[in-house]
């Protein structure tokens, strides 16, 4: 096969093994050749072994490797994080360096940079990997068993509906039917998942939300929120949430974290964290937040 047929093939077997869905013709028009060929090649990928779900109408997904493409699974992929820090390292070569732009050329080929898919989160978890997997095949609720939350702090079982895996196989979004609305279940909290007999009810209810700079998933238009860092605050920010070196500006000597978070707690364990480096501007709920955590937790 010509390598541009190559190129084309890895970024479409990444574009469909990713959390965001995209019809045959989106899928055409990013790959720049027809949606005929997108049939095609995803009618190769089923003759070859993978598992190819239609989600609606010219809409499919890759779910599942196939056993004999073993090595497959560990080619390298990255999440926006990771993909994040890799350029960051490309970029710190010397320019003279005949690797670098080579490196660049071999990413952009197949990855987009931004947006890139790591596989190998599902191993460890690979019962409730594959119990989900089957249920949101059929539409089934599933009781989430035992599952540890981080935001409560208790253990207990939540019925949901899941309707789908994040690009590194660790969370699932799914639809709470006790609190009605959609969330990020991380896996790993899941000690077994009981898949059962009903039907989703929710399904128009089924939206993946936005994740923020500080790892949040929110949907609307978020909190905005502004600090002032000083050189390790703004260091610390970008080495343990690369997403965010975006967001921060130098302004007359000060360094300005800007940009909007999809709930508190994220950037105010950040604050509270470094509480004699980071100073909140402007951001009255952030600030109410930071108050309401230290008269609870340390007075």
């Amino acid at each position: 096969m010509e390598q541009p047929k190559v190129e084309r093939v890895l970024r479409l077997m990444r574009l469909m093994s990713g959390n965001t869905y995209y019809t045959v013709n989106e899928l055409a028009e990013k790959l720049d050749t027809s949606y005929r060929s997108i049939y095609r090649y995803i009618d190769t990928f089923k003759e070859v072994g993978f598992a190819v779900e239609k989600i609606h109408g010219n809409v499919y997904r890759l779910v599942q490797m196939p056993s004999t493409f073993k090595d497959m699974s560990n080619l390298v992929y990255f999440s926006d994080e990771e993909a994040k820090i890799v350029c960051n390292l490309i970029e710190n070569l010397d320019g003279t360096n005949t690797l670098k732009a080579e490196l660049y050329k071999k990413l952009a080929a197949i990855y987009d940079l931004t947006s890139i898919n790591e596989f190998k989160g599902s191993k460890s978890n690979a019962a409730c990997v594959q119990a989900l997997g089957n249920a949101m095949e059929e539409k089934k609720k599933v009781v989430l068993k035992n599952y540890a939350s981080a935001h409560s702090g208790k253990v207990r079982d939540r019925l949901v509906e899941p309707f789908g895996f994040t690009n590194n196989h660790i969370d699932i979004w799914a639809y709470d039917i006790e609190n009605r609305d959609s969330r990020l279940f991380k896996i790993p909290r899941i000690e077994w998942v009981d898949v059962l007999m009903e039907d989703w009810e929710f399904e128009a209810e089924h939206k993946k939300k936005e994740t923020d700079d500080f790892r949040m998933s929110y949907s609307g238009k978020g909190i905005p929120v502004k600090l002032e860092l000083s050189l390790r605050a703004r260091s610390l920010l970008m080495e343990e949430f690369p997403l965010a070196e975006g967001k921060i500006r130098q302004e007359g000597g000060r360094w300005i974290y800007e940009g909007v978070v999809g709930a508190l707690e994220g950037v105010g364990r950040f604050c509270i964290g470094l509480a004699g480096d980071v100073k909140v501007v402007d951001s009255p709920e952030l600030e109410d937040y930071i108050s309401n955590f230290v008269k609870n937790n340390f007075s």
